[in-house]
């Protein structure tokens, strides 16, 4: 079951996690897609569903325009049905192994994506490294976040599909996907990295300059 929750400081789930958090790290978050938000916003199974309603209709057209018996329309419902149920089934299993194996991390310092349906990965996101992140709330509370990298940071698209933003024609942007409860994680996010801003901003250095000696007039007694 997908799940996304705020932690403790110092809990640590392995499975998110390349290893034990450096000392004055703290896990703050971890979460994982929602099953449902990847099969409708990743895979685009509505898509897919509408495409073969689509392909039946027009089948059945092609059928009774040529004068086709209702034999013939009956088999040709009956293929593409059967056609629609195993690409269903084929993308709600990709759909569950895409949420299975994926866990996404936020700690006091950085972004932690581990993901991976045959071979795991683990990509850190340090907080120095992200310019800026965007949240995309869906009607049903799911939602993304994209994570806009520094110039000097390039990550291929193919290594983190579908951990990407979608429909984003620019350079790669890591995303948190199908999020079952964004808004949330998209706070803990900005608090995280607003602390961790402050305490890179270096202190300005404050110099104290004595005021200048007032100069006694000539012939005045003190």
């Amino acid at each position: 079951m997908s799940a996304s929750r705020e932690l403790p400081a110092g809990r640590l789930r392995k499975a998110g996690l390349p290893g034990p958090l450096p000392a004055g790290e703290d896990l703050l978050w971890q979460g994982e897609p929602s099953v449902i938000a990847v099969a409708r916003y990743v895979l685009h199974l509505p898509v897919i569903a509408l495409y073969f309603a689509a392909l039946l209709v027009w089948r059945l057209a092609v059928i009774a325009s040529g004068g086709g018996t209702a034999m013939a329309m009956a088999a040709a419902f009956g293929w593409i049905v059967l056609l629609a149920t195993m690409a269903f089934c084929l993308m709600a299993g990709i759909a569950w192994l895409i949420a299975r194996t994926t866990c996404y991390t936020i700690t006091s310092r950085r972004v932690v994506m581990h993901f991976g349906m045959a071979l795991s990965a683990s990509i850190n996101l340090p907080f120095r490294c992200i310019e800026a992140a965007a949240v995309k709330i869906h009607r049903q509370g799911s939602g993304d976040i994209a994570l806009t990298l520094g110039e000097d940071e390039r990550i291929s698209a193919l290594i983190l599909w579908p951990h990407v933003r979608a429909r984003w024609f620019g350079p790669t942007e890591p995303a948190l996907r199908a999020l079952p409860d964004a808004a949330r994680a998209a706070r803990v996010l900005a608090r995280a990295m607003a602390a961790d801003a402050a305490q890179r901003v270096p202190a300005m250095p404050v110099s104290i300059v004595p005021p200048p000696p007032i100069a006694s007039a000539a012939g005045v007694r003190a």
